[in-house]
């Protein structure tokens, strides 16, 4: 078997993956997505949002001295780099066992059939048991967490587990893909705060909405296979309708977050006198709404190569948002 015949029909053509990773191992990192990052981007964003958000929400309510703010930075960026290392394997888990749940399906698909299972370089006990190797590493990150988060983390399982077989029962498979995508919202503000509020469920309802929204764009990409092997989508449900629905999750997705912003910065402590330290994380989300529209207005779903790119810019937004909290951050600490 050539090079060409072990690559997977989708993936990214000059990958790291084949340049860095022995050939004999490329079916499981096809398996784990490897070379396709925006996937764990997109898992990882609301669990950074989150995180930065409740550090902002604590300095509020918590005066701090040089000393003090010195180990929030700390914490902070350990944080980060715990939800970017679980997103990265808890996204290859679940890749592994969508696959493993969608080989049949995947293989009387154009764009998937040439995965490692449906083509048959993995078997299915070499995969079940990758997928239980990154799931272990997933554990001991979680593990490092208060005993609250780790069970808001164990629950998170539900999601992931059921996620694979909605496609056959709803048109709404999205929606259980945003439960899933969007736990990072509750699990990063736990880990700061030792529990739940407010401001992190409404960011898990934000997330809910832009996670169906870029996903539908993504599953244009499918419909005509999907059509033809019976798998629902809201690509199919939404046809000729999927701008403006789009629009609205957007625009609730925009909304939720606001309130989240505002109930977490301000209604906490009622120190609107600091409006200046949060201007970053409002302009953040200002430019986020505008990243949105443009994608709305670039939107062409019969054309599958631009829903992959405005797909793959949802990476930029969760970035613009990012950049954002992370400028009220530093403001409020400097």
């Amino acid at each position: 078997m050539n090079n060409r015949e072990e690559k997977v029909a989708d993936a990214v053509e000059q990958s790291w993956v084949y340049r860095l990773v022995p050939s004999r191992l490329w079916p499981f990192a096809q398996l784990a997505r490897w070379e396709r990052p925006i996937g764990w981007w997109l898992l990882m964003w609301p669990g950074w949002w989150s995180i930065m958000l409740a550090m902002l929400a604590k300095l509020q309510t918590s005066p701090t001295n040089d000393q003090d703010l010195g180990s929030v930075l700390t914490e902070t960026a350990l944080l980060l780099l715990l939800f970017m290392v679980g997103a990265i394997v808890m996204r290859g888990a679940g890749c592994t066992y969508n696959d493993l749940a969608d080989r049949d399906i995947d293989d009387r698909v154009a764009r998937t059939r040439s995965r490692p299972l449906p083509s048959g370089r993995v078997t299915t006990l070499q995969a079940v048991i990758f997928m239980l190797l990154q799931s272990l590493i997933g554990l001991f990150i979680l593990l490092q967490f208060n005993s609250f988060s780790i069970w808001l983390g164990v629950a998170s399982l539900i999601t992931v587990v059921v996620y694979p077989f909605m496609k056959r029962i709803t048109w709404w498979p999205q929606l259980f893909l945003g439960f899933a995508f969007s736990w990072g919202a509750l699990l990063g503000w736990s880990v700061v705060a030792g529990g739940l509020g407010l401001p992190p469920l409404l960011l898990y309802l934000a997330s809910i909405a832009w996670v169906i929204g870029y996903d539908t764009i993504y599953a244009h990409q499918d419909k005509e296979d999907d059509a033809l092997v019976g798998v629902k989508s809201t690509a199919r449900l939404f046809g000729d309708k999927t701008k403006p629905v789009i629009f609205i999750l957007y625009s609730i997705a925009i909304t939720l977050m606001a309130v989240a912003f505002f109930m977490a910065l301000f209604a906490q402590s009622g120190a609107y006198s600091e409006m200046a330290y949060t201007a970053p994380a409002f302009l953040g989300l200002f430019i986020g709404a505008i990243h949105m529209l443009w994608q709305l207005k670039m939107m062409d779903i019969d054309n599958p190569d631009q829903c992959l790119k405005l797909f793959k810019s949802n990476g930029h937004f969760g970035w613009i948002l990012f950049a954002g909290l992370t400028g009220s951050l530093l403001l409020r600490v400097i």
